[in-house]
């Protein structure tokens, strides 16, 4: 991949009723916009919450970008990661032949998420 080509990362979450439960994202978009000032940064969520990962992906694609990194931010791997985002990631694909749209593991399965949360615990004990 070309350090030229138009990149962005898209964080996805489930999405919730409730509008505060997105603020983590938000905060981590933050950080991710300023440590990585080249790339688009966005919010997409699989239900109760817009935008929707498909409608964010289509956004981009119009927008020129060539290279989407989708990162999941699940901790468990439950029925959606195994069902739903399997089969929205094969339509995005589908839809935009031309962009280069990839998946990283499910932030829960990251080894150093889960030390980075322990570590933290063992110094709050």
């Amino acid at each position: 991949m070309s350090s030229m080509q138009k990149k962005a990362v898209v964080l996805f979450g489930h999405g919730a009723r409730d509008p505060q439960w997105a603020e983590p994202m938000k905060r981590l978009q933050s950080i991710l916009i300023e440590q990585l000032p080249n790339v688009q940064v966005e919010l997409a969520f699989l239900e109760l919450m817009e935008p929707s990962l498909p409608s964010v992906v289509d956004c981009m694609a119009l927008g020129g970008v060539e290279h989407v990194q989708v990162v999941p931010i699940f901790f468990g791997r439950g029925g959606h990661l195994k069902n739903d985002f399997p089969v929205i990631m094969a339509e995005m694909r589908q839809k935009h032949p031309k962009v280069n749209i990839e998946a990283t593991a499910a932030v829960g399965q990251w080894d150093a998420v889960w030390q980075a949360i322990a570590t933290e615990i063992v110094r709050q004990v």
